[in-house]
């Protein structure tokens, strides 16, 4: 019997808990630790993740911690060339839609990377960039309102993001605790990592293609 061509977690409609933190942000970052890693499905289809992704909310926002091990070069990052370098980005609805298939403006995309900023590129990233194809785009948010701090070793990075809720239209986990999330690893040397169905399934821009994040635990 032939394989199906579908991806195994095309299948599924994953609902991810994400726990209450009190305190999203420090001098160091967010620096969540393992009790707030989020689940990963790519063993349905016998892949490994060599990146873990932590998150945390409260009502001033959502926190987010990446951790990459296994690498043997330094990240490729470039706030220029962002769409190309190692990164991370996270796609949020803050209405967890899923049955269309164009962003709306509840819908955010963040980009973050460790490094790529500054005169001598050393300097962490974060920014909210449109979604392709987007019905609607969430509000502007002024520049530098997104928190980001990186830790680069010489086996990988960890890199903390946290979104306040000024960023995040229509953010209130009071009325609405459950957000459309998706997320993607990007990296030159270790390839991509996504939450659900990877490239070439157009996760990019579309909602129906993401899980459920459940803000729980206040």
């Amino acid at each position: 019997m032939s394989e199906t061509l579908l991806p195994k977690r095309f299948l599924f409609r994953f609902s991810i808990p994400c726990r209450h933190r009190e305190k999203l942000w420090g001098p160091r970052g967010c620096e969540l630790d393992a009790a707030y890693r989020l689940a990963g499905f790519a063993a349905l289809e016998n892949r490994k993740e060599p990146a873990e992704l932590r998150a945390a909310w409260n009502a001033s926002g959502l926190g987010f911690t990446l951790i990459v091990e296994g690498k043997k070069q330094a990240p490729w990052c470039r706030d220029s060339r962002m769409e190309d370098s190692d990164s991370l980005q996270l796609w949020i609805d803050t209405r967890n839609v899923h049955n269309v298939h164009r962003a709306g403006r509840f819908c955010h995309r963040f980009v973050s990377m460790p490094t790529g900023a500054g005169r001598n590129l050393d300097q962490p990233v974060a920014e909210l960039l449109p979604i392709h194809r987007a019905k609607e785009h969430p509000k502007p948010i002024p520049e530098r309102l997104l928190r980001v701090a990186s830790r680069v070793s010489r086996t990988g990075y960890a890199l903390d993001i946290f979104l306040p809720a000024e960023s995040l239209t229509g953010y209130d986990p009071a009325e609405h605790p459950r957000l459309g999330f998706f997320y993607a690893v990007s990296d030159r040397e270790l390839g991509e990592q996504t939450l659900g169905v990877g490239s070439p399934m157009p996760y990019q821009d579309d909602p129906s293609l993401w899980a459920t994040l459940e803000l729980v635990g206040e």
